[in-house]
């Protein structure tokens, strides 16, 4: 009976968000050409869940978003951005 609980245990850290990692990405934004335009894209990535911090550069049309990959994931962020009219992609990192 113990090595059951012992094993539904280790199972259970395991595959639970303790593993979660932070992680941070970088997205191309297109169509940002005012100074609102970043306003509103910061606003829709805050808006996904687990999403921690964003950082939004007008001059690079880019969003530098931090969240924790067990909530969050890429496709969510982009597709954030997108319905709130700026279509963005995660930057390639070299």
């Amino acid at each position: 009976m113990i090595h059951k609980i012992l094993t539904f245990i280790v199972i259970g850290l395991l595959t639970s968000p303790l593993f979660a990692a932070e992680k941070t990405i970088v997205l191309d934004v297109e169509h940002m050409t005012c100074p609102v335009c970043p306003i509103t894209v910061k606003k829709s990535l805050e808006r996904v869940d687990g999403v921690k911090d964003v950082t939004i550069s007008f001059a690079d049309k880019t969003a530098s978003v931090t969240f924790d990959d067990a909530i969050a994931n890429d496709e969510q962020l982009t597709k954030a951005t997108t319905n709130a009219g700026y279509p963005s992609k995660v930057r390639a990192v070299n």
